[in-house]
């Protein structure tokens, strides 16, 4: 156990030196970068905003439900059955049959144990179907629920995310959270109402022709300035066809603008729409309000145009990055907000260096008044394995939280643990053994089985926090980890190969320990 090849000792140097290196990223001028890794600070330790949104998947449903009654009405009409009062509410369609009885064979007959086609198609595992007398009533079934609401919250989440990346927020946690909801950490961020403000927007994008009358398909608007203007519920172009939008600036009005590109498909119907109603106006309608309504001066063909209204170069950015992003499937509402301030961040930081501090000087003073020459090589092995467990947190920039902060705290204390186990066997092995070399060996090979028992048992401790907690949790359990890795590393090899150097040089000479 105390003998090391030339190989051996070159990689455990090496291995140590590589990621030492990478620690020592994090302290390294950020105008000098050489490699931009290091170690990020949690919400709890920089400050930031922590927000809990919610999907109302209401409106989607309504949406869906919408969706069925062509289907069916074509259905109805291909059978020649009779119906009549169609209306959808409280998310469910109903309508009156004067033949029911037709209606059940329909969609309740089994022909060779095969369910018939139109239940497959509309009471199969999305719809249920209710009769009561003669009216018949279409809503989605626990199952198209579900569906309707996972499918919402996962495309949700991903907008979600686009929308914050190209705010530039660093580090953000973007996490599901239940079966509505949407958790969002931004550590370091400075401005929570903007943030609030973009996620909370479905931007759903469309434009429509402007009418001069009140006929049917015509609703009243009102304009950001103010202006209600009778705009056709016709969707000439919806956000869909946009392949991107920038924030401008237009010199001859003086105002900020938002220009946009269209694809294939969407140019053709902007082009068609332009060429047939040269001056009327063109409302674009975000959110169902009106931000700009323009006289369409001449057909726009090229696939390219521009979105100016009442709004500053901030709003023009806003805007552009919301139509980038594409829009929510669902209203997005904030059902919980915290806010923790940078002072309570370095606050939580001067609390946790300090406690590093205090105990890691208690245990230097105890382990060289304990084990004098060999305490010394326990700290020098436990200030390596810090310096090794920061590195390896530089390499996969990981966030450090105040619980990773208390998982480093237990790692000095697990990490001396070790060598005390492996010391404690070594003088056991001291009183029967005349040979010094041969009881510092049988020591660290017997106090081997101890050391990976004790270790391995909260590895695995660890590995089930991570596993099933979340957020701090996990930041405690990856700490953790790492350090019982680091500690083994530290306590056998380097603390061991130190120790081999002295033993061998003094073999003759007496060892107190």
């Amino acid at each position: 156990m105390l003998n090391f090849s030339k190989i051996n000792v070159f990689l455990i140097y090496f291995i140590f030196l590589v990621i030492g290196l990478f620690s020592l990223l994090n302290f390294q001028n950020e105008s000098k970068i050489y490699l931009d890794k290091k170690v990020n600070l949690g919400l709890d330790l920089q400050g930031g905003s922590y927000l809990l949104l919610e999907i109302d998947s209401d409106p989607l449903v309504k949406e869906k439900m919408q969706s069925k009654v062509i289907p069916l009405k074509k259905i109805l009409k291909d059978n020649n059955l009779d119906y009549s009062n169609f209306k959808i509410e409280d998310k469910k369609l109903s309508f009156v049959l004067s033949d029911i009885e037709k209606f059940k064979v329909l969609f309740f007959s089994k022909k060779d144990n095969m369910v018939n086609p139109y239940i497959d198609k509309y009471n199969s595992y999305e719809l249920d179907l209710k009769i009561n007398q003669k009216r018949i009533e279409v809503l989605f079934s626990k199952f198209g629920l579900l569906s309707i609401n996972n499918s919402a919250l996962n495309q949700s989440i991903e907008i979600v995310r686009r929308r914050i990346d190209d705010v530039g927020t660093k580090e953000p946690t973007i996490l599901q959270r239940g079966e509505k909801r949407i958790l969002v950490e931004l550590p370091g961020l400075k401005d929570p109402e903007r943030i609030k403000n973009l996620l909370g927007k479905t931007a759903q994008l469309n434009f429509r022709l402007v009418e001069d009358n009140e006929e049917f398909g015509v609703e009243k608007l009102i304009s950001e300035i103010g202006e209600e203007l009778k705009v056709s519920k016709r969707i000439v172009m919806s956000g869909e066809n946009l392949i991107d939008a920038q924030p401008n600036f237009n010199n001859q009005a003086n105002q900020p603008t938002v220009s946009f590109t269209l694809d294939r498909l969407g140019a053709q119907k902007f082009g068609r729409t332009t060429t047939d109603n040269v001056g009327r106006r063109l409302a674009i309608v975000l959110d169902g309000k009106i931000i700009s309504a323009p006289s369409i001066n001449e057909p726009i063909t090229s696939g390219n145009g521009m979105i100016s209204g009442n709004f500053s170069f901030q709003e023009a950015t806003d805007l552009a990055l919301l139509l980038r992003s594409g829009a929510l499937p669902t209203p997005l509402n904030v059902v919980e907000e915290r806010t923790v301030g940078p002072d309570l961040g370095q606050d939580s930081i001067n609390s946790g260096i300090k406690s590093l501090a205090i105990g890691f000087i208690l245990v230097i003073i105890f382990m060289f008044y304990k084990y004098k020459i060999f305490g010394i090589i326990a700290n020098l092995a436990l200030i390596a394995n810090l310096i090794m467990l920061v590195g390896i947190l530089t390499i996969f920039e990981a966030t450090l939280t105040l619980p990773g902060i208390a998982g480093i705290i237990l790692t000095v204390g697990m990490a001396v643990d070790a060598n005390v186990l492996i010391f404690e066997r070594i003088k056991e092995e001291l009183k029967t053994e005349k040979s010094i070399i041969h009881a510092f060996d049988i020591g660290y090979s017997r106090a081997k089985i101890t050391v990976l028992d004790a270790n391995i048992t909260t590895l695995i401790a660890a590995i089930i926090l991570f596993a099933f907690g979340s957020g701090p949790i996990k930041g405690f359990a990856i700490t953790l980890g790492i350090g019982i890795l680091t500690t083994l590393f530290s306590a056998y090899f380097l603390a061991r190969h130190l120790t081999s150097l002295i033993i061998l040089n003094k073999k003759e000479s007496r060892i107190s320990l």
